[in-house]
C-alpha cells in the first residue's frame, strides 16, 4: 500500500507577503491562501517554502535565509557571508523537508562573488543550526529543490546557464549523518518527482528529449525525443516544464514557432508505465511554464491578482482508458 502523503503546499509572493496555498482539499478554481507570512522589513524575497503544517515558512534573500512563523515573528536567520553587492545572476533557493524538521538551502556563492565554492546547507528548522554543509563543484545561477514524497530525501537541480545543469540528491539520517550524491550527467534538468516516489523526470539541457529515471539510482527507464511526438526535430523542442499529472501520467510540454515566427506550445500526456503517448491536454495555460502539475490529477495556472487557479481534467473531460 502506498503511504499517505502530506498535502502539497505551494507559495507565491505578492504585495510584500508570502502566500501559502494548500492543495489537499480538492477545491478547484482560484485558490485563497491557507496562510500568509510576513518577511522581515526590507527583505526582498527570492524564493520561499512553507511547511506542511503551515506553522512556519522559510525564504531566501540574496544574502541570507530566514525562517518566520505564521504569527509574523522571525524564528531564526542565517546570513551568507560576506554579503554580496551583486544584484543579478545568483538566486539562492530553499526548501523544507517532508517532515518539516530541516531546511535545505542552495547558495550560489561563486556567482555572488563570495569566493570559494557553491554550497548546499542543511539547517535545523527549529533553531537554524547547521546540520550539514556540502561544498559543490558548480558555478550555478540558481537551484530548484524537489522533496521526495516518501523517503524524505531532497533533490537539487542547479542551473549553470549555457554550461548545463547538475542534479544532486541529499539526505540526513536519524543520527544526523548526511549523504550527498551527484548524478553522473551535466546535461539534464530535473523537472519533477513522481507522486509515489518511484521515478523522476528530466529534460535534456539542449531541449532535445525528455527522460524518466528510476529513484534513487537514476537509471533511465525510457526517453522520448521531439520526433517521437510526431514533430520535426529542427522545428520543435521540449520545454523545461511539465511534470507528473498522476503517478502514471506525465505532462511533457513541447514548443516551437509557426511559419509566421509566432511561438506556440502544447501539453502532451505520456503513460510512464509503458512510455506511450496519450494525446494532448488543454491546460488553459498562458505560457509553457504556467502549468504546474500537482500529481493528483490537477494542476495550477496563474490567475487574477496573483493567486493560482487549480484546474482538473476530470472536472471537464472523460478520463483516458486506464488512467
Amino acid at each position: 500500500m502506498t503511504p499517505a502523503l502530506p498535502p502539497k503546499v505551494v507559495t507565491r509572493h505578492r504585495d510584500g507577503l508570502i502566500h501559502a496555498y494548500a492543495t489537499a482539499s480538492g477545491v478547484l478554481g482560484a485558490l485563497e491562501p491557507a496562510a500568509v507570512f510576513r518577511p522581515r522589513p526590507g527583505d526582498e524575497v527570492v524564493e520561499s517554502a512553507a511547511g506542511p503544517g503551515l506553522e512556519r515558512a522559510v525564504y531566501t534573500t540574496l544574502n541570507g535565509v530566514v525562517c518566520v512563523t505564521s504569527a509574523g515573528e522571525p524564528l531564526w536567520a542565517a546570513s551568507f557571508e560576506p554579503h554580496s553587492g551583486r544584484r543579478h545572476g545568483h538566486r539562492p533557493g530553499c526548501a523544507l523537508s517532508r517532515d518539516g524538521r530541516t531546511v535545505w538551502v542552495y547558495r550560489p556563492d561563486v556567482m555572488a562573488d563570495r569566493g570559494g565554492a557553491d554550497q548546499w546547507v542543511v539547517h535545523d528548522a527549529d533553531s537554524g543550526a547547521v546540520l550539514a554543509r556540502h561544498e559543490l563543484g558548480t558555478v550555478g545561477h540558481g537551484g530548484g529543490h524537489h522533496v521526495h514524497p516518501v523517503d524524505g530525501s531532497v533533490y537539487l537541480d542547479i542551473g549553470e546557464g549555457q554550461d548545463g545543469s547538475v542534479v544532486l540528491r541529499g539526505s540526513v539520517g536519524p543520527d544526523g549523518t548526511a549523504e550527498f550524491v551527484t548524478y553522473p550527467w551535466d546535461d539534464r534538468c530535473l523537472i519533477d518527482l513522481a507522486p509515489d516516489g518511484r521515478h523522476f523526470m528530466t529534460v535534456d539541457h539542449g531541449q532535445a528529449d525528455v527522460a524518466f529515471h528510476r529513484h534513487p539510482a537514476g537509471d533511465v527507464l525510457f526517453t522520448l525525443s521531439a520526433k517521437d511526438f510526431g514533430y520535426d526535430l529542427e522545428e520543435i523542442f521540449v520545454e523545461w516544464s511539465g511534470g507528473y499529472l498522476t503517478q502514471d501520467l506525465a505532462v511533457v510540454t513541447l514548443g516551437g514557432e509557426d511559419e509566421d515566427g509566432e511561438e506556440w506550445f502544447r501539453h502532451h500526456l505520456v503513460d510512464v508505465r509503458t512510455g506511450t503517448l496519450r494525446g494532448e491536454i488543454a491546460a488553459e495555460a498562458t505560457g509553457p511554464y504556467d502549468m504546474v502539475p500537482l500529481g493528483d490529477g490537477s494542476w495550477l495556472t496563474g490567475g487574477p491578482g496573483g493567486h493560482p487557479v487549480r484546474r482538473s481534467r476530470a472536472a471537464r473531460d472523460a478520463p483516458l482508458p486506464g488512467a
